[in-house]
């Protein structure tokens, strides 16, 4: 009869234990809250301009590795030198602009005007690219929010003209310097300088390619830039412009911090009845270049349809 007992002892003891143990290793959900969800993100980018393989200065978006203002002109400078270890990939159609070696000695930022002082192997520029690298710069580095213009140095002295054809530049440079540049002037007065962005094409991949025209045209800025978007440039093949030939801009409306734009039906796709991507970037980008506003609200026939922020 003890024995009886003691054995039922030991199981009861044993048993317990072991239920003990599976409390320990798998414990009860209600009383630990453990989360195990994982979220993805995509990385931060932010475009750069680059040479493309037909020789115009282009927007190529680099993945962005830090949000200190800082160091995200050292990264920038670092992906436009050419043989610098960059820290984004770089197809093989683009190529760096900026002479090998070229280092940053200094840098200010003070509302929104940046002085940047270079080594001297910054004038190792040849004639055919000096004028490429500044645009190059000077867009690649308006793409930071907080710089709005640029002072640039060499050696602590102000670059006041081209190192090889000594063509005068502006102290203090921003995006009215302009960029792939195109002259259609038969006079010096009435100068209008308007910045259409295209798409290019390169294999399977799209980007934009920025060109400033310098025009006599009297139109009011944003009805140049929708004239050139209608209709195909007759420059450079390779650009594309997504918008209907038929689209006509019916009215608008310039803010101090905005602009709207009322177009007919013809500005819509024939597939989802929206406007396409590449329409809204192109004149919301043409937009911001021109006017230096950033943010585009699309009607038709003055019903509200989007609003583009860039």
């Amino acid at each position: 009869m003890l024995k009886k007992l003691a054995y039922k002892k030991i199981i009861v003891i044993t048993l317990s234990f072991i239920f003990l143990l599976l409390i320990y290793l798998f414990p009860n959900n209600h009383s630990y809250n453990i989360n195990t969800t994982l979220t993805y993100t995509n990385p931060k980018t932010i475009p750069i301009y680059l040479v493309d393989s037909n020789n115009l200065v282009s927007r190529f978006e680099v993945i962005q590795k830090s949000d200190d203002v800082n160091n995200l002109i050292n990264e920038i400078i670092n992906n436009l030198t050419i043989n610098s270890k960059s820290t984004s990939h770089i197809p093989n159609n683009f190529k760096k602009i900026i002479p090998e070696g070229t280092k940053i000695i200094s840098k200010e930022l003070k509302d929104g005007l940046l002085k940047i002082n270079f080594s001297k192997e910054l004038l190792n520029v040849s004639m055919d690219d000096e004028e490429k690298m500044l645009e190059a710069i000077i867009y690649s580095l308006t793409e930071i929010k907080e710089v709005k213009q640029i002072m640039i140095f060499v050696d602590n002295n102000l670059l006041n003209e081209l190192p090889n054809s000594k063509k005068i530049l502006p102290n203090v440079l921003d995006r009215s310097f302009g960029i792939n540049k195109i002259y259609e002037l038969e006079s010096m007065k009435n100068v209008a300088k308007v910045t259409t962005y295209y798409v290019s094409k390169m294999n399977n991949y799209s980007y934009f390619t920025p060109i400033t025209t310098i025009s006599n045209d009297k139109h009011e800025k944003v009805e140049i830039i929708i004239e050139k978007l209608k209709t195909s440039p007759t420059y450079e093949t390779n650009l594309i412009s997504y918008l209907s030939s038929a689209a006509k801009l019916l009215d608008y409306e310039i803010l101090e911090n905005s602009i709207n734009l009322s177009f007919n039906n013809e500005v819509l796709s024939l597939d989802d009845n929206k406007i396409i991507e590449e329409v809204k970037y192109s004149i919301a980008l043409s937009i911001r270049d021109t006017y230096n506003i950033n943010e585009t609200i699309f009607y038709i026939d003055n019903m509200l349809i989007d609003a583009f922020f860039i």
